[in-house]
């Protein structure tokens, strides 16, 4: 079983975190900014499923706007549960709380055999007329780096069809499809066939689906193992971007090395540079959320409440830090 599957199962548990000192929506414009610096439009995401920890969709928006999250993930099932009058109330609710949503997972498995990925195409415009009735436009999934069965043409052409069909119906609820690539050597080169791991491999791929509601996930994790750079990403607009995953990287490892599922807060270690990652968010205009995905076991044994208040230092730490760096290679 490879490392990303399990990570990404990790990922469906859910969770939830409280920030403990994470500033609000002025985070950066708190910062002294050098002239010509672009106002912050991105915001910070409470991500709980990330941290590693659970709550209900309740708790977690009690939990962002008591530690001044300026979003939260949606939850499709919960929202699948609701009557109208009920989802009313909690976006009346969020409202009040200043709280926006961040992205939604795609809940369509296209990885795998066609009887799974048809049966979940089935069901998604249901899903996707849930979400369009909260109000959710963004919607986003990552690709396996690598395959044992499929080569590389074989595996780009079958992702470009199935996920055509996924942005078509998405389309059709107004609402945007990112790709996000994952980029550790350790991940692509354990299996037979490597696939998409860069921004520009990822790309073309949304070039070959022909769908005009695609973006990018971005995650400075990926982008570093990529060997990417600040200028990399300026290749993209705002409006390209449909989420931001933020992390920093171990120390005293070399590409080779890292693992996709030991990784640390942002700007915990500073082997990314996160500086240049955000101030590239900032000159794009990028105006959507930002959470961190640290999956770090060290976090994850903690209690709830002092993990989240290292997570709301290290977001604080990284967003300042954006403004007081030149973005430069």
């Amino acid at each position: 079983m490879s490392n990303e599957l399990t990570r990404r199962r990790f990922l469906s548990t859910g969770a939830a975190a409280s920030i403990a000192s994470l500033p609000g929506r002025d985070l950066v414009a708190d910062v002294t900014k050098p002239t010509g610096t672009p106002q912050r439009r991105f915001y910070t995401n409470l991500s709980v499923g990330r941290l590693g920890f659970h709550a209900s969709f309740n708790e977690t928006l009690e939990l962002a706007a008591k530690y001044s999250f300026e979003g939260v993930d949606p939850d499709l099932d919960y929202f699948a549960s609701l009557d109208p009058d009920e989802l009313t109330r909690l976006l009346d609710n969020m409202q009040a709380k200043n709280l926006k949503f961040g992205a939604a997972g795609l809940p369509v498995e296209f990885r795998k055999d066609e009887a799974t990925f048809s049966a979940g195409l089935k069901k998604l415009p249901a899903a996707a007329a849930v979400l369009r009735r909260a109000g959710i436009r963004r919607v986003s999934t990552w690709v396996m780096p690598c395959s044992n069965e499929l080569t590389y043409l074989q595996n780009f052409r079958q992702h470009a069809d199935r996920l055509h069909q996924c942005a078509q119906i998405l389309g059709d609820h107004g609402q945007k499809l990112g790709l996000e690539y994952v980029a550790p050597r350790t991940l692509w080169r354990s299996q037979r066939h490597p696939f998409i791991h860069t921004l520009s491999e990822t790309r073309e791929l949304t070039v070959a689906i022909g769908a005009n509601n695609l973006g990018i996930q971005l995650d400075s994790w990926h982008w570093f193992n990529a060997e990417e750079t600040a200028k990399d990403l300026l290749t993209l607009r705002g409006t390209d971007v449909l989420t931001v995953d933020l992390n920093d990287a171990p120390r005293g490892l070399t590409l080779d090395q890292y693992r996709d599922d030991h990784r640390e807060l942002p700007a915990a270690t500073g082997v990314i540079p996160v500086a240049k990652f955000l101030g590239a968010l900032l000159q794009m205009d990028y105006d959507g959320p930002v959470q961190a995905e640290p999956f770090n076991a060290a976090l994850r044994a903690l209690p709830l409440d002092e993990a989240c208040a290292r997570a709301s230092a290290a977001m604080k730490t990284a967003f300042g830090e954006t403004t007081r760096k030149e973005i430069s290679d």
